[in-house]
């Protein structure tokens, strides 16, 4: 029996470990994959406070759980199918195993949103990627294009043209919703080129990328772009699905909570990328963990 289970071993689920084991509890943190979460897929991160100097999301992402090992929470590698958050005891089912908590912190995150064209998902790994700090690295002095205008967006392309010979940035608007000091440095970098006011239509290519059909947005016509690579940054999608018809949640599946970061499910709280909220950034969600062990902690101690 734990006091605190995290599913999900992000910023948010991590941070929310290391405070509710130096607060006492038993805790342990749930993660299918690998510790970190979409940080450890970030090339660099220069807006961490505390790390004046540029450090690499890896390497972030291994002093989180560097941190919370050092406090003995407890990570279990495992995929969770099934929870029952109901009750004073919360059940959660990884395949045949139970893991039982007084309290449960939803903290899965999100994943990157498709475009939903044509020939997307026959591409997908052959030129089409949605990591360009994953697969970057492939396309070394080729012709790529990234889709979106926030800050991911421009990141990625700042990060591929540091090794391939052109980089295209696609964007449905005229102006980038980027933070203005990513947007300087992309406009100083000649080997980054935007394509304004655009989507891409379809995805061409047979057994690898050769191509896009980009249309301008006004419909007034359209051309072909060919690409050796295409990495598409243009948002996220809340992995909410587990708890989908269990938890209240918005119409893009972003767990709704309060300040305290309580669901409707008492004892159940989310954080992280996975909560509605106006900013998802890693210094957000590690907030959102920390306030969801604290007022997990309170939760147990109401109810002792």
């Amino acid at each position: 029996m734990y006091d605190i289970l995290m599913i999900g071993g992000g910023p948010a689920g991590l941070t929310a470990g290391i405070y509710a084991c130096r607060g006492g509890l038993k805790a342990a943190v749930l993660e299918k994959m690998f510790a970190g979460g979409q940080v450890a897929t970030t090339y660099e991160l220069d807006n961490i406070p505390g790390f004046s100097e540029t450090i690499s999301g890896v390497d972030y992402a291994l002093k989180l759980q560097d941190h919370a090992a050092k406090f003995n929470v407890e990570t279990i590698m495992d995929d969770v199918t099934k929870m029952e958050l109901e009750g004073d005891i919360k059940k959660i089912y990884c395949g045949n195993k139970v893991y039982e908590a007084k309290t449960v912190v939803l903290a899965m995150g999100a994943v990157p949103s498709p475009l939903n064209v044509p020939g997307e998902n026959q591409l997908r790994g052959k030129g089409v990627s949605y990591c360009a700090t994953c697969d970057g690295a492939f396309f070394r002095d080729g012709v790529v294009a990234v889709v979106g205008g926030g800050d991911v967006a421009v990141e990625d392309a700042l990060y591929l043209a540091r090794f391939c010979k052109k980089v295209y940035i696609i964007h449905r608007r005229d102006e980038l919703r980027a933070n203005k000091t990513l947007q300087n440095k992309l406009f100083a970098e000649k080997k980054i080129e935007p394509i304004w006011n655009s989507k891409i239509t379809k995805i061409n290519g047979q057994d690898k990328l050769a191509s896009v059909t980009i249309e301008n947005v006004d419909g007034t016509g359209s051309r072909e772009v060919e690409l050796n690579g295409l990495f598409i940054a243009v948002g996220n999608i809340p992995q909410s699905e587990a708890v989908k018809g269990l938890i209240d949640m918005d119409e893009k599946g972003s767990i709704i909570t309060d300040q305290e970061m309580k669901t409707n499910i008492a004892g159940v709280f989310a954080a992280g990328d996975i909560r509605k909220k106006p900013l998802r950034q890693i210094i957000t969600a590690e907030a959102d963990g920390a306030t969801a062990a604290f007022c997990a902690e309170q939760y147990i101690l109401n109810k002792e």
